[in-house]
């Protein structure tokens, strides 16, 4: 007896530990295809706007990183807010360390976003790196951060009238075309949700974390993955059951985030409409029709009917779960 838990526990050890070197080898791999990433810019030199910066300049920045500057913690990491000696305020990414999906993450977004260039989008200003630790991205300070915080807040929500929304889903509609259609790469962002839309100080709306992206060949319309990424509640069916991945994937998702925007409403809860228990999207359905209904439900839409047929085209799509592309969308 005891020479088989001697065994079993000798084989647990064993097993432990094969995982445990193999971990640390996928990190390895990742922190040199991350170097190689790093060293091709250089050699391109190619975006001016995209710089390396020095740790401590970054580390004096964010007050050595501190609470008081933290802004959020992410699957990359903890977000910090700080200010550079010229003045420009920042938002740092720092890398947790160890982390796997960390280190996906920066290569994907050094590889992706240093390369886009929109009004919509985020600008990644650089990075910054010390030694096999420290591997942080620097962007532009968005000073009202995140969408989620107005829209699904009743006192900041006020801030955002009818007019405002529209120009919202308008901003974040034409980030995407560029995305997919008239930027280098045609890029799909897969986890497009109200966090990851971030509004400046005169509440225009950039897309970021395009550590989940992906790109797509210019004669590919479609992929198969095995491994499916983004949130619950923006993720479209063919996505979530078939792991196919399309331009369509985004689309579907801005769909439900153009939900949220109008309704004030979280895609990830349940509303009661007589006596029944409805998702955001199958919610809206049953509401829209007859108008009076629709009006009741969303009292904000009410004020600027003309524009409701946005609103009316996203719930038909939303409900047959089959959206079309951005460019038709827009048009």
């Amino acid at each position: 007896m005891v020479m088989f838990i001697s065994c079993l526990f000798f084989h647990v050890w064993v097993k432990t530990q094969q995982q445990r070197e193999h971990a640390i080898l996928k990190l390895r791999q990742m922190s040199l295809a991350i170097q190689s990433v790093i060293s091709l810019w250089r050699m391109e030199g190619s975006n001016l706007g995209f710089s390396q910066y020095d740790y401590s300049h970054i580390k004096e920045a964010t007050n050595n990183f501190s609470v008081d500057n933290k802004l959020g913690q992410g699957g990359f990491g903890p977000v910090y807010k700080g200010r550079l000696s010229s003045g420009i305020k920042i938002a740092v990414k720092r890398l947790e360390t160890c982390s796997l999906q960390g280190l996906l993450e920066f290569q994907n977004e050094i590889q992706l976003i240093s390369k886009l260039q929109h009004k919509n989008l985020v600008k990644l200003l650089g990075y910054c790196t010390k030694g096999e630790q420290e591997k942080m991205l620097v962007y532009e300070y968005m000073e009202n951060k995140s969408l989620d915080r107005f829209i699904f807040d009743n006192v900041k929500g006020a801030q955002l009238n009818w007019s405002k929304r529209m120009q919202i889903i308008d901003g974040i509609a034409q980030g995407l075309l560029y995305l997919h259609n008239y930027s280098r790469l045609c890029v799909v962002h897969r986890d497009l949700k109200a966090n990851n839309i971030l509004l400046d100080g005169e509440m225009n709306p950039k897309i970021s974390d395009f550590g989940m992206a992906r790109i797509f060949c210019s004669n590919v319309e479609e992929s198969n993955t095995t491994t499916i990424v983004g949130t619950h509640g923006y993720i479209p069916p063919e996505y979530a059951f078939h792991g196919v991945c399309s331009i369509k994937s985004d689309v579907f998702s801005f769909g439900v985030l153009t939900l949220e925007i109008i309704s004030s409403k979280r895609t990830a809860q349940f509303y009661d409409y007589n006596g029944k228990l409805y998702n955001l999207i199958s919610y809206v359905s049953v509401t829209l029709i007859p108008s009076r209904t629709f009006i009741y439900a969303y009292p904000l839409a009410s004020k600027c009917r003309p524009q409701c047929y946005l609103f009316h085209k996203t719930c038909y799509f939303g409900r047959l779960g089959n959206f079309g592309v951005m460019k038709n969308l827009v048009s």
